[in-house]
């Protein structure tokens, strides 16, 4: 009797399997890489490895953006971190990430444990979703020194007004926790 190493069975599909899979959008993962890997074509062994690093004329270079000399707000631990700047606030767990850009924001909210050294941010956006994030800090005494380097970088960088948020929303979090200081 002949026995297979392996699975025979296809990889379930659909988005009862990948949350982000759209039917006509895209394609699978495993389904593009084989066709990238149709797509190039195969050298004659024995032959140089000639790579063209030059542009193409209708491609422009990229140019990155200059970062303003703003303030920066940036804490982290082993395995959170957040990062807000010019650009927005950028939040990352592991090997999850996620980026809002500032007009994507309705209110940031800060909340430090009772006990212990966690300190939570929270981006509130205006469709009423949040996005927490616990950090550990090194020492209870950092929490007022990040809440500090916080207020400059929402000061300068996020406009109320743009929020569309009323006193009672999410953005009257924001306004509580800078009121109490």
């Amino acid at each position: 009797m002949e026995q297979r190493i392996g699975s025979s069975s296809q990889p379930l599909e659909g988005a009862g399997f990948d949350p982000a899979f759209i039917p006509g959008l895209t394609s699978p993962a495993s389904e593009r890489e084989e066709d990238a890997k149709a797509e190039e074509p195969e050298k004659p062994a024995g032959s140089p490895v000639v790579e063209d690093t030059a542009p193409e004329a209708d491609e422009a270079p990229e140019a990155e953006e200059p970062a303003p000399d703003g303030p920066v707000f940036e804490a982290s631990d082993r395995r959170a971190r957040i990062l807000a700047d010019h650009r927005g606030v950028r939040l990352r767990l592991d090997d999850q990430e996620c980026e809002f850009r500032w007009d994507e924001i309705g209110a940031v909210e800060t909340e430090t444990a009772r006990f212990g050294k966690r300190y939570t941010v929270t981006v509130h956006t205006p469709d009423r979703r949040w996005y927490p994030i616990e950090i550990e800090a090194p020492s209870r005494s950092r929490f007022a020194e990040w809440d500090t380097e916080l207020d400059k970088v929402l000061d300068a960088y996020f406009d109320e007004g743009d929020a569309q948020e009323t006193e009672t929303g999410a953005g009257a979090d924001r306004k509580a926790d800078a009121d109490a200081e």
